[in-house]
């Protein structure tokens, strides 16, 4: 009997169309030649291992068989004789001799087209399989998950060469009509990847005729999944495999807007997913992860999409920023998409239109992650001027004001950016009126994203020519001073704009205008004279740099000093420092000691000392008459209680700073408190000796030598 389509084979059930390849590689490992086309009756078969028994074609064929396969070059092959007449009924239960015999020999038949007519006698041969199995009221789909496991099955046992190529042209052809089925009966085998599953796909990958229906059906199946599941990752780990393939991504011609948007989109689902063990904790630019991750996967299906498509400097960015560490994070992704966007727009503007025109739909999506990594995209395309035509700029402007009212900080985030972009991407300033309001109440947001979109933009908006320095700095004067106090992201942005802003406006601050920027400035120094002892090698950088640029404005004459106190923590310099700015702004001093008294309580102990020092030297060069006793009095009262600091450093440097302010207090006529009096009286004495500080335990700066004040951050 013929060893049939529903036959057993060595390993498991062998399809049709897995036969094929099975009868070249048994006829090529014995030295047989190629079976051709019959014209009339065909001999008996011969005589093979039970095992491995393939069947040989049947002598007529009954006009109402259906096996007659036309190709090209050949006459149609004769289905077997039939014993018994063929059953009725569209649905039959059992299958005879006969009925396996006829998918037998079109099996065998599909070995002599690979041989005599290339692939289109392969696809016919198909195609009429195909329509047999249709006539004979068989389950299509069922029948292929059959063939495509009889293919995995007989893969590893073919030899290299023309036998393995032609199981995997068998593959193809099936493909062309069936890629659905195709598709679904090769996922399951994706988890995990073998080598016959991964070189299947790739067989699909290369050919050009089926290609893009696979990659449509995996989309499909993708964007199909609900969250990060077993079907996402298998259809994640195929993509991997096609995008490999070097020319592949010009089958994705017409979706490769969707493919990249639902990859990106499965790493934000994956991000978000609470405890995924497949999120990587901390990964390297250059790391491709674990092997079996489903975020590693993804990734690295991205990148071959980006390389495939010329976009290699888009990959090489993204390692550069981190990008990729970003995406994969559950708080980073969206500054991983917007690394992204950027790169695009810089090195891959020819996808930009048909990216941006499938993200408008995505924007009003009821899944966070569709919309969040949809709006996320839109904000950094709107860079591109070529990309925003596609809107009217007044639907662009009333969408992102539409964000900044929204309860989510991230959408208002993500507005801020936009309105940015938007307003700043033809070389001036546009939308001030719309611009200003937004950002200047980002600034008082408890989100540091918010606020440090907010700063940047700002200084951006200053970069540009005709900025509005003057408003700007009245706008800024009280809202900029606290945050240089606030966490690092949002210090250094806060230091970056001030030093942007004095840069413009020094040309009338060297004229020696009393605008709101000198205000500014006179507010901000000390900050920015504790913040040369900051821990953060950061924040002494930004800080001396702004410090150098108003020395230059406001002719101080203090870079050296400045220097070297950021370098060596020199008390001489600081000391220095103190006298010049107490004879230029005697009417600023109470306010110079209230503020650094406010530093008496960081957590940081760098600062709490660099606090106690810079209120002896600020005592002691200042003039009795310009500090009130109730000042002297508060002073006193929390250099005391510093000198219990945990730190000891900290505690000596109050101790001598209480005696200077001891000292100023006795220079005045009539001290208040009982306590103050006594020791101002002792005091009264001895002349004001300077303050003698001991060394800092804290380790001194070693920075590069500072830029000069007109080169740029």
């Amino acid at each position: 009997m013929a060893w049939g389509v529903w036959g057993r084979a060595r390993r498991g059930p062998v399809g049709a169309l897995t036969l094929t390849a099975l009868a070249e590689g048994l006829r090529a490992s014995q030295g047989w030649p190629l079976a051709a086309p019959s014209r009339g009756p065909q001999t008996e078969p011969q005589e093979l291992e039970p095992e491995a028994q393939v069947p040989a074609l049947a002598s007529e064929a009954e006009p109402w068989s259906a096996a007659t396969v036309p190709t090209a070059g050949s006459e149609p092959c004769s289905p077997p004789n039939a014993q018994e007449p063929p059953p009725k009924g569209a649905n039959q239960a059992p299958r005879s001799p006969w009925e396996e015999g006829v998918l037998a020999d079109l099996a065998l038949y599909t070995a002599v087209c690979l041989e005599e007519a290339g692939f289109a006698g392969t696809q016919a041969t198909a195609l009429t399989l195909s329509s047999t199995l249709e006539a004979r009221g068989e389950r299509l789909e069922d029948k292929v998950h059959v063939l495509v496991r009889g293919l995995l099955a007989q893969v590893p046992s073919l030899a290299e060469g023309r036998p393995r190529q032609a199981a995997l042209r068998v593959l193809s052809a099936l493909a062309l009509e069936h890629a659905r089925d195709v598709v679904c009966a090769l996922l399951p085998r994706s988890l995990p990847l073998d080598g016959e599953a991964a070189e299947l796909w790739r067989s699909l990958s290369r050919n050009q005729r089926v290609n893009g229906q696979v990659l449509v059906q995996l989309l499909w199946t993708l964007k199909g999944a609900a969250g990060p599941e077993q079907q996402a990752l298998a259809a994640t780990r195929a993509l991997r495999e096609m995008l490999d393939v070097s020319g592949c991504v010009g089958a994705t011609r017409g979706f490769y807007p969707h493919l990249l948007l639902a990859l990106v989109t499965q790493l934000h689902e994956l991000a978000r997913s609470a405890g995924s063990p497949d999120t990587p904790k901390v990964w390297a630019p250059s790391h491709r992860g674990p092997p079996d991750s489903h975020a590693s996967c993804a990734v690295e299906a991205l990148k071959a999409l980006l390389i495939g498509d010329g976009g290699r400097m888009v990959v090489t960015c993204m390692e550069q920023a981190g990008g990729w560490r970003r995406l994969v994070g559950a708080h980073t992704h969206l500054e991983g998409v917007l690394l992204l966007a950027s790169a695009m727009v810089a090195h891959a503007d020819h996808r930009l239109r048909g990216l941006f025109a499938d993200l408008l739909p995505r924007l009003r999506s009821a899944d966070d992650t569709q919309r969040l990594t949809a709006m996320a995209f839109f904000t950094e395309l709107l860079q591109s001027r070529p990309t925003t035509r596609l809107l009217w700029e007044e639907d662009i402007l009333e969408r992102l004001r539409a964000w900044q009212g929204d309860p989510e900080p991230t959408v208002r985030w993500l507005g801020l950016l936009g309105l940015g972009h938007l307003a700043l991407n033809r070389g001036k300033v546009r939308h001030v009126n719309t611009l200003l309001p937004a950002l200047l109440g980002a600034l008082g947001e408890g989100d540091a994203r918010l606020v440090g979109a907010a700063l940047g933009t700002l200084r951006r908006l200053l970069l540009r020519p005709r900025a509005p320095v003057r408003l700007l700095s009245a706008e800024l004067g009280p809202r900029l001073p606290p945050l240089l106090q606030a966490r690092d992201a949002v210090r250094a942005s806060a230091l970056g704009l001030l030093a942007t802003l004095v840069r413009r406006g020094r040309g009338g601050l060297r004229v020696g205008l009393r605008g709101p920027l000198r205000k500014l400035v006179l507010r901000s120094l000390v900050p920015l004279l504790l913040r040369l002892h900051d821990p953060s090698q950061d924040a002494v950088e930004s800080s001396q740099w702004t410090l150098a640029l108003c020395d230059q404005a406001l002719r101080w004459g203090l870079l050296e000093e400045v220097v070297t106190v950021a370098r060596y923590d020199s008390p001489e310099a600081l000391s220095r420092v103190c006298h010049r700015l107490v004879q230029r702004y005697p009417s600023h001093v109470p306010s110079f000691l209230s503020q650094t008294q406010g530093y008496f309580r960081s957590p940081q102990a760098p600062l709490r000392r660099a606090a106690a020092v810079l209120i002896g030297f600020l005592a002691h060069h200042a003039s009795p008459s310009r500090v009130s006793q109730d000042l002297l009095d508060s002073l006193f009262q929390d250099l005391r209680q510093l000198q219990s600091d945990p730190d000891s450093a900290v505690g000596a440097a109050a101790h001598v700073s209480c005696q200077q302010v001891a000292l100023l207090a006795a220079a005045q006529s009539r001290p208040r408190r009982p306590l103050l009096a006594r020791l101002s009286r002792r005091c009264a004495r001895t002349p004001r000796a300077p303050p003698v500080f001991a060394d800092s335990p804290f380790p001194a700066q070693t920075a590069e030598a500072a830029p000069a004040p007109d080169e740029p951050t």
